[in-house]
């Protein structure tokens, strides 16, 4: 039976639709093919085998109720901030970046189906990983004789819903607050963040309690004297749900229902003056009285340098999609600031990682993603000078963050603070040149799919990036152990990078 044209079941339809086009990772197909369908099958086949395991092996050794529903309810405590940085992602995207919510919002469709559809697509597209995932334990689970689990099915698709609606009433109140232009941004970076947030409060414990068992231990006690950690604690309410409780689905699904219906109710209009706002973002702005002034920095060096920061910090994607990246610098920053034993290895190698990590995703934006390739051939500027400058934009930021933890390491332990920045400045050089001289154009909407596209420069990137890493954990290493093993395994970590560089170099693309 067809849905009514114009109808909100119609238009879930057609956003479901659009979906399924939308899910091909590349290539220009406009919708996944045999073989890519063929393999998430077969991926669905071996999670259906690990969960086949985990019961299996769960019901040899039973597990106390109570615990099982806390485990549960854990594991869909993490899951949500994951299905938060999606949804708030699915927002962003649904707002300012599909551009066809003024033609439907012209139509004689009414607002409120249009914000309701939209809303169940946001809700959708947040629990399809999910329900992938885990739909396999709910049918392993009725083969095994615990129907009960089916209630995974409503249980994701509830708790998405919920989380969906969160992320757009913070997405139309950051427009509220700070407009469309700086929200488009803003919403990115909370993603990008929201994603992190798990790594973050893992970290958390680190900071409080400094390697303290005993002191965690009396913590996590008083949580569950007090009721937070409890076994009937609210926190663990989708757990027990997923497991079949009937009271909990029920609070859940209610919960899910109710947070629905009053964000259309209460949001819809202040929807659609949201999108009214975001229709103006790409409108040129007023010309200036007196003309167009046009500002040339003093070389041509500084003004390649300026124009690739302008154009990153003008792309709310990229930004979301890099700052995940510096996100993770943020517990090791505080990890160097608290810890009073500042030459540990770990510290140098973690610090190496994820500055050379960062630079590669720059190199590609700055130097593969090039917008204009052509006219900068055709440009009477010098090749090399224009290759050095992209080279320096997409290094010199990943030094700059990596500044103040070195500069701390290095007031308070001054030679492994310096081969920390040894190590750091040779990982950031290393992958910057690898990108420079193996890297391939591309699009910069393949941002995320740009290790598929060039196989050679993404191996080549992680030999370097590892080595560099090693040589960090190894050189730090020995100043509290000379082991004979350790210069060995030193001199092996900086062999392969220079290995790694030198083969970069042999299989670098000539310059058209």
């Amino acid at each position: 039976m067809k849905a009514a044209p114009g109808s909100t079941l119609w238009l879930l339809g057609h956003e479901l639709r659009l979906a399924w086009y939308n899910s091909a990772v590349s290539g220009g197909k406009r919708r996944p093919g045999i073989l890519s369908i063929l393999v998430w099958i077969a991926g669905w086949s071996v999670m259906h085998g690990v969960a086949f395991a985990l019961l299996h092996a769960l019901g040899r050794n039973p597990v106390d109720p109570a615990l099982l529903g806390i485990l549960a309810g854990a594991v869909l405590l993490v899951l949500s901030t994951f299905m938060l940085s999606n949804a708030l992602k699915a927002c962003t995207l649904a707002l300012f970046e599909r551009g066809d919510l003024d033609l439907l919002l012209s139509s004689p469709l009414p607002s409120r189906s249009i914000f309701s559809v939209r809303l169940l697509g946001v809700a959708a597209s947040s629990a399809a990983l999910f329900l992938f995932l885990f739909t396999p334990f709910a049918h392993v689970a009725l083969f095994m004789g615990r129907p009960g689990w089916l209630a995974i099915y409503p249980t994701v698709a509830a708790l998405a819903l919920v989380i969906a609606c969160a992320a757009m009433l913070l997405t139309l109140a950051l427009v509220r607050v700070f407009g469309a232009r700086r929200t488009r941004v803003l919403a990115q970076v909370l993603a990008a963040v929201a994603g992190a947030l798990l790594f973050l409060l893992s970290q958390s414990f680190n900071f409080i309690f400094r390697g303290d068992d005993r002191a965690l231990a009396q913590s996590a006690q008083h949580m569950i004297e007090n009721g937070i950690l409890a076994p009937d604690s609210p926190l663990w309410l989708p757990g027990r749900a997923a497991l079949g409780e009937a009271l909990p689905l029920l609070v859940l699904v209610a919960l899910a229902a109710a947070a629905c219906l009053l964000t259309i109710a209460r949001t819809h209009r202040f929807f659609v003056k949201g999108l009214q706002q975001a229709a103006g973002i790409g409108h040129a702005a007023p010309r200036a009285a007196g003309g167009v002034r046009f500002r040339f920095r003093r070389t041509l060096f500084d003004t390649i340098v300026a124009k690739e920061w302008r154009l990153i910090a003008r792309d709310p994607h990229l930004i979301s999609q890099v700052l995940l990246q510096v996100v993770y610098l943020v517990p090791l920053l505080f990890l160097i600031l608290r810890n009073n034993d500042v030459s540990g290895p770990a510290i140098a190698a973690g610090l190496t990682l994820l500055c050379s990590s960062l630079t590669g995703a720059l190199a590609w934006i700055v130097i593969s993603a090039e917008d204009a390739p052509d006219l900068l051939l055709s440009s009477p500027a010098a090749m090399r000078t224009i290759r050095l400058a992209k080279l320096a934009a997409a290094t010199m930021l990943p030094l700059l963050v990596a500044a103040l933890p070195l500069l701390w390491m290095i007031v308070h332990g001054p030679l492994a603070g310096l081969i920390t920045a040894f190590t750091v400045t040779g990982a950031v050089l290393s992958a910057g040149l690898v990108v420079l001289w193996v890297g391939r154009p591309a699009p910069r909407s393949n941002f995320k799919a740009r290790g598929k596209e060039n196989f050679l420069c993404s191996m080549l990137e992680l030999a370097v990036t590892l080595s560099w890493g090693g040589l960090a954990w190894t050189m730090v290493s020995l100043l509290g152990a000379a082991a004979d093993w350790m210069v060995a395994a030193a001199a092996a970590a900086l062999a392969l990078a220079l290995l790694t560089l030198a083969l970069a170099w042999l299989f670098r693309r000539q310059p058209a």
